[in-house]
């Protein structure tokens, strides 16, 4: 997905956080408890947000400063200014997008890190992956994670693969501030839980995004993005894809194990976003579906 040279993507809201200087060890706490129950509404191992055993206290990092790039250009060739301009595009998207369906839209943060830093969940290192935080109605991306998303899980990468996984998260987003995590707190596992309806709910999000993401326009009229490609469709359900249920646990026993899916398949994560690219938002209750049709 390439973006039009003259778009205008200053209107993105994101930061990038200065490298921490560490995140010392610390009892469990409101941070700890609130990362477990996060963890368990999303479906998403956060265990590595919060330190254990005991004592001890947090070390912030050095400070956040603004990314600021102004055009289209710009975000065709640097990463930082590429989530700004996803930042810019899905804004303006959901702000027109959410009151049709219902509800009313703010912005939630977006703060770029490397290996590791605070949040509103807790301490985070790189090894959670991308992830939002509703308790400060944040997303936090280590851009690093995109490599890993080729050289790890087998995606084959480009910008909408990249672009994906923060519509993803922004998605996430959606659900808190129109109260969809509030109707569906349920925390079991398996291949129609509400963990990961929940996900698949933020896949088919991202894909109606990206339906709409080439007649999204800045405040000037100019288009975020060119149309998309067929090949950068694929590149986004490749890393829709990589990140299933049963891709991971193949990879690491072996095996594949339904009854302990929090995400979701491969092919359910690919489905539903094409489902949302096709349909658009309204077609993304994930929740009213039949578990046999999941």
């Amino acid at each position: 997905m390439t973006f039009d040279p003259n778009a205008d993507i200053s209107g993105g809201k994101v930061r990038r956080r200065g490298r921490t200087t560490g995140i010392a060890a610390g009892g469990v706490g409101l941070g700890a408890i609130a990362v477990f129950l996060i963890a368990q509404l999303l479906g998403v191992d956060m265990s590595g947000l919060v330190g254990g055993g005991s004592g001890g206290t947090q070390q912030i990092g050095t400070g956040d400063q603004a990314v600021s790039c102004g055009t289209g250009a710009e975000a065709n060739t640097s990463i930082d200014c590429r989530m700004q301009g996803a930042a810019a595009s899905l804004d303006i998207y959901w702000a027109q997008e959410l009151p049709r369906l219902g509800g009313k839209y703010a912005s939630p943060g977006f703060i770029l890190f490397t290996d590791q830093t605070d949040t509103g969940c807790g301490g985070a290192t790189s090894a959670v992956g991308p992830f939002y935080c509703p308790p400060d109605e944040t997303l936090y991306v280590d851009t690093g994670f995109y490599d890993e998303l080729r050289s790890r899980f087998g995606a084959s990468g480009g910008p909408l693969a990249e672009m994906y996984v923060v519509a993803h998260e922004w998605g996430h987003h959606i659900q808190n501030i129109s109260g969809i995590m509030d109707q569906h707190t349920g925390r079991g596992t398996g291949p129609a839980s509400d963990s990961v309806r929940t996900e698949l709910q933020a896949d088919c999000f991202a894909g109606s995004w990206a339906g709409a993401a080439s007649t999204t326009k800045d405040e000037k009229g100019v288009a975020f993005l060119e149309p998309i490609t067929p090949a950068q469709i694929q590149d986004a359900l490749s890393a829709a894809a990589a990140v299933g249920d049963d891709r991971i646990q193949k990879a690491a026993t072996g095996r594949v194990d339904p009854e302990g899916w929090t995400h979701g398949s491969a092919e359910q994560r690919q489905r539903w976003f094409t489902r949302g690219y096709q349909q658009g938002a309204s077609g993304c209750d994930t929740f009213s579906v039949a578990g046999s049709a999941l």
